[in-house]
């Protein structure tokens, strides 16, 4: 029973990296067109609409919405909203692959915080993992290259966000349901977009000549039905993908299931070069590969030491 629920997780949070990598994708597709809260609002719909319909009646039916941590569901779920709004503004001007990237620090800031938030002890070999991630990170700004992009900080703002609620909240996984975390992340990414909407969706304060002002800025337009179709794509994936991620967290060790998490990243580069032509330089793969490099060891030693970690309970980042 443990194998198949070992493989079974797998197999989950797998496709939950397909689903996320693909709704990047595409919200980086179309972010020439739209406001991203307008994206966030047609998308978190569907998604809601979807895991209402499909997922709760599933998972044990609808009382499971009644939590007793509801104030926590709504905090994590902020935590994910600013997450995604660093995240996905990122991509108006820097490649997905790289973006991706930079957001899979996490882990290792998770582990730095624990240490101060949570008072856990890490070892020398963790703090040299954790240096040489954020290493990565450093190469990837091209600090002595002259063609630093401020838009660098943003993936990195949604990491150190992810982070802090991951720390915050991490042991929610144990007894709350898949779909009770899915719908409540949903409802945030709907009230919040709904409240951009109401206050931004004129277009006022929209900036042309500033890209990622102008994003999140801009005017509400009525999109065509093939951006549309993309939009209810991106909602039926967000919903689909944050499902899988919190399964593979349910029925399987973390130890097990974390570094699958990292197909995430294969995943963004194939996305950047085959469907906007961004391939990653020399820099940027030196960068990717000391991220992903010490991400993995963190996770692969504290599973060796058999420590009890709860870090990566499924909190979906776009999740």
């Amino acid at each position: 029973m443990e194998i198949k629920s070992r493989y079974l997780g797998i197999i989950c949070i797998t496709l939950a990296q397909v689903f996320f990598t693909t709704l990047d994708m595409a919200i980086k597709f179309i972010s020439g067109d739209y406001a991203l809260h307008q994206i966030t609002f047609i998308r978190a719909s569907v998604a809601i609409l979807f895991t209402l319909l499909i997922f709760i009646p599933m998972d044990g039916g609808y009382r499971n919405l009644l939590s007793k941590r509801l104030g926590l569901h709504l905090l994590r779920g902020f935590g994910i909203v600013v997450t995604n709004i660093c995240f996905f503004t990122a991509l108006v001007t820097i490649p997905l692959a790289e973006s991706t990237a930079i957001f899979f620090i996490a882990p290792l800031l998770i582990t730095l915080l624990s240490v101060f938030i949570l008072g856990e002890k890490v070892g020398m070999r963790s703090w040299v993992a954790v240096f040489v991630g954020l290493l990565g990170v450093i190469i990837m700004f091209r600090p002595d290259l002259g063609v630093f992009n401020p838009a660098y900080m943003l993936p990195l703002a949604a990491a150190i966000a992810y982070s802090l609620v991951q720390i915050t909240t991490r042991k929610m996984g144990e007894a709350e349901k898949a779909s009770t975390m899915v719908f409540y992340i949903q409802l945030n990414h709907l009230f919040f977009s709904s409240l951009m909407g109401l206050i931004f969706g004129d277009g006022n304060l929209a900036d042309k000549s500033q890209p990622i002002i102008f994003y999140l800025f801009r005017e509400w337009t009525v999109p065509t039905w093939e951006d549309l179709i993309i939009m209810v794509g991106i909602g039926l994936g967000s919903g689909l993908g944050a499902y899988f991620m919190s399964q593979a967290y349910r029925i399987s060790k973390v130890g097990i299931i974390a570094p699958f998490e990292y197909v995430a990243i294969p995943l963004s580069i194939f996305w950047s070069i085959t469907i906007f032509g961004d391939w990653p330089d020399i820099v940027s793969w030196l960068g990717i590969s000391l991220i992903a490099g010490a991400g993995l060891y963190i996770i692969f030693s504290e599973a060796v030491q058999g420590r009890k970690n709860n870090v990566f309970r499924s909190i979906p980042r776009n999740r």
